[in-house]
């Protein structure tokens, strides 16, 4: 069976405590890059909390919206990378092969999202922080572009798994770290090609939108937006 990987992100549970940045930074080796590199916009985060303010004070709400690689099927990133390093997966993810990286930063520049990220230095943990990198992800060296994979590393094995186990995958067992951290369930992370999955049913809510959808990149994340809430009349 082909999978066609996919998130929905429910933007009515979300409350921007941005347990999946630290989940993501845990799970994939993201380095920070201190104070002074960050003022220089070069801070790494491979899924961002985006907020958004509507309303005049003291009536004022926040919006909060997590964005991360869209995984798009037509996606700009693919087109412009000179050593297809930049390249669409068997599964739809839109993968990075960072031995094929030369950091040209084409790709960054060709997408809408800004989701992918230069590494201007060979990443350092100082001790005993080192103990806590995941084994089963790389630690990319410098000069390479970086960003969100889905945790491909989990899609993997859970692959290794139901083979041995000579089973299909059921809809839920594999999350990406940002999805299983998230304490409100706003993300939900699955198999498009499976018209039963959890994320192909929210895939066709009436209230789903994909972002910036007019540029025709063809993102595999939807977002859900807010429902409308209406007081009742006072009389």
């Amino acid at each position: 069976m082909a999978y066609r990987w996919g998130m929905a992100v429910d933007l009515d549970r979300c409350t921007g405590c941005e347990a999946c940045v630290t989940a993501c930074h845990a799970e994939n080796n993201i380095p920070t890059v201190g104070a002074g590199q960050a003022a220089r916009g070069r801070a790494m985060h491979w899924i961002r909390v985006e907020r958004y303010y509507e309303g005049d004070f003291p009536d004022v709400r926040v919006k909060f919206r997590p964005v991360l690689c869209q995984h798009c099927d037509a996606a700009p990133c693919e087109a412009v990378c000179p050593t297809y390093a930049s390249h669409q997966s068997e599964d739809g993810l839109n993968a990075q092969v960072y031995n094929r990286c030369i950091g040209t930063r084409y790709c960054g520049n060709a997408c809408m999202y800004n989701v992918r990220f230069f590494n201007f230095f060979n990443p350092e943990w100082e001790k005993p922080l080192n103990l806590q990198l995941n084994p089963d992800v790389s630690i990319r060296s410098v000069g390479v572009m970086e960003k969100c994979t889905f945790c491909v590393q989990r899609i993997k094995a859970a692959k290794v798994l139901i083979k041995s186990e000579n089973r299909d995958l059921k809809d839920g067992e594999l999350q990406p770290a940002c999805a299983q951290a998230c304490p409100t369930t706003a993300l939900v992370f699955g198999d498009l090609n499976d018209p039963e999955s959890r994320v192909a049913r929210l895939s066709h809510s009436p209230r789903g939108t994909k972002l910036l959808e007019d540029l025709g990149a063809e993102p595999k994340v939807t977002y859900l937006q807010k429902q409308a809430w209406y007081e009742p009349d006072a009389h």
